[in-house]
């Protein structure tokens, strides 16, 4: 039950980031966007990191170099999606965006890709991926 509510958090949180982001980069530009939200995630997550961290930065070096990319992705996340509301709308591109999501995670379950535990795909999950590409189709037609 919690894993479920910090989902929905998540998805609450994705969708106001990205149009606060949009009108912050209405005034100031779409990199420079970019960069102030990562400066105020990095100050956010310092002060976090102080108040509840219980990790070992110390421990960095043994982390494959591959995966700390991951903050590269943020960037691109950020500004791609700034983009994508611009010229699709908000409720589109998020239905896009999650419809890839799903897709990518799917395909990491299923193969067991970069350390994951693997989980069969069947029949069902493709079903699920297939009618949620209709209904974004459907709701696109309609909007």
């Amino acid at each position: 039950m919690v894993g479920i509510l910090f989902s929905l958090l998540t998805g609450i949180l994705v969708s106001l980031q990205v149009v606060f982001n949009n009108r912050v980069s209405d005034k100031i530009g779409l990199w420079e966007t970019t960069v102030i939200v990562h400066a105020v995630g990095l100050i956010f997550g310092i002060i976090l990191m102080a108040v509840f961290g219980d990790g070992n930065l110390g421990k960095i070096g043994e982390v494959k170099k591959l995966y700390l990319i991951g903050g590269m992705f943020g960037v691109i996340i950020v500004y791609s999606s700034m983009v994508g509301i611009i010229l699709l709308g908000a409720a589109f591109s998020t239905s896009v965006m999650l419809i890839a999501q799903l897709i990518v995670a799917t395909a990491i379950d299923a193969f067991g890709l970069f350390g994951a535990s693997r989980i069969e795909f069947d029949f069902t999950k493709l079903l699920g991926v297939l009618i949620m590409i209709i209904g974004i189709i459907v709701f696109k037609l309609r909007g």
